[in-house]
């Protein structure tokens, strides 16, 4: 038997039919009724926990899949995929885009994940609770938004985390303070990555 736990079911089993049920017989002479009651219901938890264990791929898959969808959006949840590797996997928000609960620097705030983007790019409120002095920046970098053109300034930051990736040293761009609504969690971060796909209303990503 290949399988460990299959070898110590197995032994458990026969154990048990060569220990424990000659004296269950025993206990039972005389109480027919009762003997054949309790070995009902012992026999549907043994064939509980046979399924259980025959089925414990499917169940794992389908408790994953629920996890995923009571987690907030945004909440990045470690899964193993279908080839065995452990990824970070994100639900659409309810209003569309996906988001990011990310940690930048140790301060925990939401971002839009932006393919499109080139840079993580921080809002100036982000920005400063990442511990960025705004003020002291020089914003001389041209950005052309949704918004329209506007300047920002680049910064290198400490460490962003998305879930269980972290990664050091990220390029960043800090926007004026008023010109960004949400920080965006762009190319700088995500080429970074091994890999990440959007499928349905899941992103995954791959360290």
């Amino acid at each position: 038997m290949d399988d460990p736990a299959t070898a110590i079911f197995t032994v458990a089993w026969l154990a048990f039919v060569a220990i424990a049920l000659p004296g269950l017989f025993m206990s039972y002479r005389g109480r027919l009724a009762t003997g054949l009651a309790h070995g009902l219901v012992w026999s549907g938890v043994f064939l509980a926990l046979v399924t259980g264990y025959a089925y414990r791929d499917t169940f794992e898959a389908i408790a994953a899949k629920v996890s995923l969808e009571l987690v907030p959006a945004g909440a990045g949840v470690g899964v193993t995929t279908a080839d065995g590797e452990r990824a970070v996997r994100i639900r659409r928000s309810s209003r569309g885009p996906f988001v990011a609960r990310t940690k930048v620097n140790g301060a925990e705030f939401t971002m839009l994940v932006d393919t499109g983007a080139s840079s993580v790019v921080l809002k100036a409120a982000d920005a400063e609770r990442a511990g960025i002095d705004v003020r002291a920046l020089k914003f001389t970098i041209a950005v052309d938004t949704a918004n329209g053109l506007t300047f920002c300034a680049a910064v290198r930051l400490r460490e962003i985390a998305v879930g269980d990736i972290i990664y050091q040293g990220v390029e960043a761009l800090v926007a004026q303070p008023g010109d960004l609504k949400e920080s965006l969690l762009g190319m700088s971060f995500l080429k970074r990555l091994r890999s990440y796909d959007f499928s349905g209303d899941f992103l995954t990503l791959r360290s």
